[in-house]
């Protein structure tokens, strides 16, 4: 009996044990600052997905982070600097494009390379 009491305690106090919803999705009322927070969050990786933006991601997490993003850009932060408080705080994996630092140089230069060994191999090709 003590038991199942228990777990009846337990069943009640899971949902309000559970993580809060996130803030609702509500777009700016300036379409200016809304333009500039959708560009902010189409280079910004979700954290939960990790191959999408938190612009096309549905996950809770991305939720928080667009509604972050609304905030500081409505609080009259530039893009830039919103894109690096969350560079900041979660690193520049979090960013979907790189920083041209020395250590980032083969991120950059891994196209140009690869296109010239496509091209060299195409003209040694054709010479045959």
């Amino acid at each position: 009996m003590r038991a199942a009491a228990i777990a009846f305690l337990l069943l009640l106090g899971g949902p309000a044990a559970a993580e809060p919803p996130p803030p609702p999705d509500v777009p700016l009322a300036d379409p200016g600052l809304e333009a500039k927070a959708r560009g902010v969050m189409a280079e910004l990786r979700c954290l939960t997905c990790q191959n999408q933006s938190i612009a096309d991601s549905n996950a809770g997490q991305a939720q928080a982070m667009r509604a972050e993003v609304r905030e500081r850009i409505a609080a009259g932060e530039q893009p830039g600097d919103v894109r690096d408080f969350f560079v900041e705080r979660y690193g520049d994996w979090v960013s979907f494009v790189p920083p041209a630092r020395q250590d980032t140089a083969l991120l950059w230069l891994a196209p140009l390379l690869f296109l010239g060994v496509g091209v060299a191999l195409v003209w040694r090709r054709i010479r045959r």
